[in-house]
């Protein structure tokens, strides 16, 4: 069975992507073949897999036109929420708002699990994000931090995570604070850096808008107006989770991601990010959102290393849901 659609001059290239990659993406997804002659495409395959191609092809040319673009990173996310039948595609195109306007252009979520962190952050001041590498759970928080710095919704942000590595045990090594604990922070300077020019970045840390310290520093602080994001929950404490989540004041706004698969935490010690999830569920404005690997948006092999690896650790992982 075929099927042919007719494409708008305008159009053609965007749908059609460099080199067919928007075309071949979806082949790779949906047992179907999909030519393009003049402003044609023909499809070809079973009845039902030709209804799912076209229909994935109809969002792709509304988001052309409601963005005037169609990036590789739209078609796949397109393809993957149309796969899991869990999201409205209309609905969820017309939530992928800019979050933020980094160095690269705009930040916008990319999956159904991005979406959903986008809307909890926006209706809750407490957020936990919690799933496997890759799934943008840092990188979107900065985001989120960010944007409410530039508009004033608060005057300054508090980036933390526990330097386990370490032990928090910081004394013995060599240099400042500074010296001490950024290798452990890195990756934090390393989203920061994907979004802001170094000299931004530089005199927002200088001007302590922007604070990056580990995990250990925060007790005896009560932080107003600030956005607060720990990173690598799951290596926090109990007892240093209730810290964290204690220190919050008027006005300010928290986000707590982490892999409960990649705990680190020595001898009998229980992670704080799986005790929360258990204990604050149900708390009014705080929200919770769990990625899959479907959220994964780094190179494709780690969707298959994660896999790989979740497989066999699935039986030793604590249940939390």
């Amino acid at each position: 069975m075929e099927k042919i659609i007719e494409l708008k001059p305008i159009e053609l290239a965007d749908i059609l992507g460099i080199g067919d990659e928007h075309i071949k993406l979806i082949e790779s997804t949906v047992p179907v073949s999909i030519t393009a002659r003049g402003g044609l495409l023909t499809i070809k395959g079973k009845k039902s897999d030709i209804s799912h191609a076209t229909s994935i092809l109809g969002e792709m040319r509304g988001t052309l036109s409601s963005k005037g673009a169609l990036l590789h990173d739209d078609v796949d996310s397109l393809i993957k929420l149309h796969k899991s039948g869990e999201v409205d595609l209309k609905s969820y195109l017309d939530t992928k708002q800019v979050i933020y306007y980094g160095r690269k252009g705009g930040i916008s979520p990319r999956t159904k699990g991005q979406s959903l962190y986008l809307q909890r952050v926006i209706s809750n001041d407490i957020v936990f994000g919690i799933g496997p590498a890759g799934t943008g759970k840092t990188f979107l928080s900065m985001a989120f931090a960010l944007s409410s710095l530039e508009n004033k919704e608060v005057d300054r942000i508090i980036l933390c995570r526990p330097a386990v590595e370490a032990g928090e045990k910081l004394g013995f090594l060599p240099g400042d604070l500074k010296e001490k604990v950024d290798p452990y922070l890195s990756p934090l300077y390393d989203a920061l850096d994907a979004m802001l020019p170094k000299n931004k970045l530089k005199v927002l840390i200088e001007n302590k808008k922007i604070e990056i310290v580990p995990l250990a520093y925060m007790r005896g602080r009560t932080l107003d107006n600030a956005f607060m994001i720990l990173d690598e929950a799951q290596n926090s404490t109990i007892m240093q989770m209730k810290m964290f989540l204690t220190r919050l004041g008027i006005g300010s706004k928290a986000i707590i991601n982490g892999d409960v698969t990649q705990i680190d935490l020595e001898g009998n010690k229980h992670s704080g990010l799986i005790q929360a999830a258990k204990i604050l569920k149900d708390v009014s404005g705080i929200g919770f959102t769990y990625f899959d690997d479907s959220d994964i948006v780094r190179h494709t092999l780690v969707k298959k290393i994660i896999g790989a690896y979740d497989s066999i650790n699935k039986k030793n992982v604590t249940k939390y849901l």
